[in-house]
């Protein structure tokens, strides 16, 4: 049986020119709260919680590349294998949206007003 690739680690704003190029989709797998405070312009959301309960990526985002965030990372590198071991092409944000709002990259709210990593 063939090796996986293991899922490759982006800087932010590696992802965000990714995502904006449509190469790939933007996919947190923060937890609800932590999305509504802030969260990336145009990335899909689903809680890692509900990934590892089996739960279906976002039609926006099945057949496609996807690029996993969280807060720190951590969760985001738990989503890219999970996501790799079923045979998507994921990757994942290095520092995740910590590292993305230090790097300056926009941050939205529930509302799409600026928004705050929780």
């Amino acid at each position: 049986m063939p090796s996986r690739r293991a899922p490759s680690r982006l800087f932010p704003a590696q992802a965000r020119q990714r995502a904006e190029q449509g190469d790939a989709a933007l996919l947190d797998v923060r937890e609800r709260y932590e999305w509504a405070a802030g969260h990336a312009p145009g990335a899909q959301h689903l809680p890692l919680t509900r990934l590892l309960a089996g739960a279906a990526l976002p039609a926006s985002v099945q057949g496609r590349p996807v690029v996993v965030i969280c807060r720190s990372g951590s969760r985001s590198r738990q989503a890219a294998e999970l996501l790799a071991d079923c045979g998507v092409d994921a990757a994942d944000v290095t520092g995740g949206m910590i590292a993305w709002a230090r790097e300056g990259l926009p941050v939205v709210d529930g509302r799409g007003d600026r928004g705050v990593i929780a």
